[in-house]
């Protein structure tokens, strides 16, 4: 099977703001991607027209947790967010409504 390049929409209070108000969407990619092959992907995947792609890479935070064995400490690792944002007119549905 083919490497996905997109591997999940990050779906956040603060990216449904964006994606109600100023049309982007924000997308958890593979590191070694670029820009061209993300406006691709996105434009093949939902049919839209992409006019800017923004990337960031979001470093791991460290975390500690209590068990009965003692203190858990270790890092999450980090990843890579798109921020897409679409022509006027274009709209990128993540959810169904076919759940009812």
């Amino acid at each position: 099977m083919k490497n996905q390049l997109i591997i999940r929409p990050v779906i956040t209070e603060k990216g449904d703001n964006l994606s109600s108000k100023s049309n982007k969407y924000s997308f958890v990619v593979q590191k070694d991607v670029n820009k061209i092959q993300i406006r691709k992907t996105v434009e093949a995947t939902y049919n839209v027209n992409v006019l800017d792609v923004n990337t960031m890479i979001v470093p791991g935070k460290r975390k500690v947790r209590s068990t009965k064995a003692g203190i858990l400490k270790g890092i999450k690792p980090g990843y890579k967010k798109a921020i897409v944002t679409l022509a006027p007119g274009d709209e990128i549905t993540i959810f169904a409504d076919d759940q009812k």
